[in-house]
């Protein structure tokens, strides 16, 4: 039979310069061209202002990890919960009187046999414990 290795630490990235990968050295270079292009056609004000906000974020998106992710998908994240929020709140539209006025509409459909629910001994309930917690080996007495 074939034998094949299986690849490990999948979720690890590239490393290209020492502890740099891929993706970081792209941002970095990305930000350094920028800053280039800053100092070349600007002001000594506006580069200083330039390298501390360009720089600073491409610090932040290269090395910075929240939970275990990378800060753009950090980013990414919350952008998408803020749009998308999981918490529903109802907004109510109808008055007080609109909704007495419907209210009295529409009229209750009564239920022509009400069934009586039997209650549970506790010795039913426990033989059904039982017989779930051993998978159906249990037998009950009837």
């Amino acid at each position: 039979m074939d034998q094949f290795t299986v690849p490990q630490f999948i979720d690890v990235e590239d490393k290209i310069f020492g502890p740099i990968t891929t993706r970081q050295f792209i941002i970095l270079l990305a930000a350094g061209l920028i800053l280039f292009i800053a100092f070349k056609l600007a002001d000594t004000t506006l580069f200083i202002f330039s390298l501390a906000v360009v720089g600073g974020f491409a610090l932040i998106l290269a090395f910075v990890k929240i939970n275990g992710q990378t800060f753009h998908y950090f980013i990414l994240n919350i952008i998408q919960t803020m749009r998308r929020p999981s918490r529903r709140v109802w907004n109510k539209q109808y008055s007080k009187g609109e909704l007495n006025e419907l209210r009295h509409s529409h009229e209750v459909e009564i239920p022509e046999k009400i069934i009586s629910v039997k209650k549970l001994s506790y010795n039913r309930i426990r033989d059904l414990s039982l017989l779930v917690n051993t998978g159906g080996y249990y037998k009950p007495e009837a």
